[in-house]
């Protein structure tokens, strides 16, 4: 390709992740890059997200949290590229212990229905120890190593410790009266005690689209959501890169997600 990625046309790459915002969050650039170089990206979402905060209560008229946050979702996926959007109803906040064998079949019919060259869900800290995202971590960990030595490659997305207390930073300066807060999250949870990625996708071509499939989150991403006093200078720095490491079981030899970045050793 013009940029020297590679043509993806023809691969499929499989999200797997617990609420509408996880995508862009964590690997919003990297789907987006992949949805550029010709990839079908699917992306699975456990929950409608129907317990999360509610920035403004007129965004929420009904109170019908959940399906507001589907609508976020697909508006984010269309700036993202996902092809394929398949969005179940399990309980938000219950993912590690509600409905497992259920989500684990679910997640195998859709292993083997798109027959995926890459799947992507949460590292074993789950982002920032949430236990919705440990759950998908477990479930898609297992689902991927039911299929044995014809399993798809399984990587795991992480975020370097500091990037969000950088994020922090930025918009305390910026905010004013405002007191800038990822959902009552401190910014030092983001990466804590990560195992080390093997490889770092550069996503900051595409690091607009990351930030703009953010924002299309409005019930999360209000006043008082750093995400909303960063430029797009900023987003390239900050949120630019986004690491991954191969899960160590056995799988098919293909190497999709390495083909798209760099090994985290040789990070400039």
């Amino acid at each position: 390709m013009p940029d020297g990625r590679p043509d993806l046309a023809g691969r499929t790459i499989l999200a797997v992740l617990a609420h509408p915002d996880d995508e862009s969050l964590a690997c919003g650039g990297t789907l987006a890059l992949a949805a550029n170089a010709g990839a079908r990206v699917v992306l699975l979402c456990a929950t409608r997200g129907e317990r999360g905060s509610i920035s403004d209560p007129s965004l929420v008229p009904d109170g019908n949290l959940g399906f507001v946050r589907e609508q976020e979702l697909r508006d984010a996926a269309r700036i993202l590229g996902v092809t394929d959007l398949l969005v179940f109803d399990h309980p938000d906040g219950d993912i590690r212990w509600a409905h497992v064998p259920i989500l684990h079949e679910e997640i195998v019919a859709a292993v083997r229905h798109y027959n995926p060259d890459a799947v992507i869900t949460f590292d074993e800290d789950g982002l920032y120890w949430h236990l919705d995202h440990i759950g998908i971590h477990e479930r898609t960990y297992t689902a991927v190593k039911s299929f044995g030595a014809e399993a798809p490659p399984l990587y795991y997305v992480t975020m370097a410790q500091g990037v969000m207390a950088e994020i922090f930073e930025v918009a305390q300066a910026r905010s004013g009266a405002h007191d800038p807060s990822f959902w009552g999250i401190h910014p030092d949870a983001f990466g804590d005690a990560a195992m080390p990625p093997t490889f770092v996708i550069d996503v900051r071509p595409v690091v607009a689209r990351k930030l703009a499939a953010l924002r299309c989150h409005r019930t999360q991403m209000g006043i008082r959501n750093p995400f909303a006093w960063i430029d797009e200078a900023e987003a390239g720095r900050l949120l630019g890169r986004e690491p991954f490491r191969r899960a160590p079981l056995e799988s098919r030899p293909d190497a999709l997600l390495e083909s798209l970045g760099m090994p985290a050793t040789a990070q400039g």
